[in-house]
């Protein structure tokens, strides 16, 4: 099964436009013609089969045949993570995070961070893929990126965690899960957080986790975070 993106449709949509790219891939790619059917997710955990109406390149239009909920129980897991200087590797992350299972993704800027502009297209575009490539139905939201301070004020549900490499009494992160619980998890910058900003993060109510003995790069981290909270939620 190959999978397409629109966000647009709904359980009640009966027809809708095909995006430029998706038409391209489908009529020139896949070879699709009318009659022929696809399927299709709104990234919010729907699966459509649809049939194609009108193979027009620069107006393709589809039916929905059929709608079905998918993934209707998933962890609740967003990641706060400091992108690293080179922006593969955190496309890299992205990826595999949405493979994995995330609901949200939040980049932020700490005071060692190296890198504090994005390319939001570029990895919308990125997750969309990853999405599609792994059959999932659902999109992770990626929030704009937000300096450390300004993230701490917000309101967090669920367990709250950071990870960090500063001396300190901490608790392997499996052992601080909580079964169908939300979790937030802080992944700091390749220079690590500040301890001003751990102790910032611990009166704001993040408890401290480890991630095993090795010193891990950030985005390898991360997905360390990922796969720990998808595996215990799998159980």
């Amino acid at each position: 099964m190959q999978l397409f993106y629109n966000p647009e449709i709904s359980k009640t949509t009966k027809e809708f436009t095909l995006q430029a790219d998706e038409s391209k891939h489908l009529l020139k790619v896949l070879r699709k013609k009318k009659g022929d059917e696809f399927h299709v997710t709104n990234g919010k955990g729907w699966l459509f089969v649809a049939s194609l109406v009108n193979v027009d390149p620069k107006h393709t239009t589809a039916m929905v045949v059929s709608a079905q909920k998918r993934h209707a129980k998933m962890h609740s897991l967003h990641m706060a993570v400091a992108p690293p200087k080179s922006n593969d590797r955190f496309e890299w992350f992205l990826e595999k995070a949405t493979e994995i299972g995330v609901n949200e993704i939040t980049p932020i800027i700490c005071s060692r961070s190296e890198r504090k502009t994005l390319k939001m297209d570029r990895l919308q575009k990125v997750i969309q893929g990853a999405m599609k490539q792994s059959l999932r139905t659902f999109l992770p939201v990626l929030h704009t990126p937000i300096t450390f301070t300004e993230y701490l004020k917000k309101k967090h549900a669920g367990i709250l965690f950071i990870a960090h490499c500063h001396e300190g009494e901490k608790m392997e992160l499996k052992r601080r899960i909580a079964p169908d619980k939300p979790i937030t998890i802080l992944i700091g910058p390749e220079g690590d957080f500040t301890e001003g900003e751990v102790d910032q993060a611990y009166e704001n109510g993040f408890l401290p986790v480890s991630l095993g003995e090795s010193r891990l790069r950030t985005e390898t981290a991360a997905i360390y975070a990922c796969t720990t909270v998808a595996v215990f939620n799998s159980r």
